[in-house]
């Protein structure tokens, strides 16, 4: 078992900042709720995060694959509810692949095994909501 322990500390009024493996960044509400705008809001950073590990999944799934790309963007769509606890309702990710001669069929396998086996984030993140993807592919 690999075991995480990540240590906040309060900067002032609603921010707060943390140190996960070396890298330092804060967390705050925005204005209009009373903090000061200084980092990204807490429930954003989930979506980042399950950017960040899909993205890093097919990325290394690709090069054992030996898929060169020209560009590679993930998009993230979501809704709220309107009740509190404000939770996502639905997650959509985009996967944008640009290139040309795409091998579709490699790529294709590639997001299904980062979204179906891999990715630790939508495995977590299913278990409270939907999440659907689409590819588009560019030339």
């Amino acid at each position: 078992m690999n075991k995480k322990k990540i240590n906040a500390k309060l900067k002032g009024n609603m921010a707060f900042e943390m140190n996960l493996d070396g890298h330092t960044f804060i967390t705050d509400a925005s204005k209009d709720i009373g903090g000061n705008d200084f980092g990204p809001r807490p429930k954003q950073l989930l979506l980042a995060g399950l950017i960040g590990c899909t993205g890093i999944d097919i990325m290394s799934i690709l090069r054992k694959m030996k898929v060169e790309l020209d560009d590679f963007n993930i998009e993230v769509e979501t809704n709220n509810t309107e009740e509190h606890p404000k939770v996502y309702e639905n997650i959509h990710l985009t996967f944008k692949f640009k290139g040309k001669d795409l091998p579709r069929k490699k790529i294709e396998r590639a997001v299904y095994l980062s979204q179906e086996k891999y990715c630790g984030v939508t495995a977590m993140l299913e278990k409270a909501t939907p999440v659907t993807y689409n590819i588009i592919y560019e030339e």
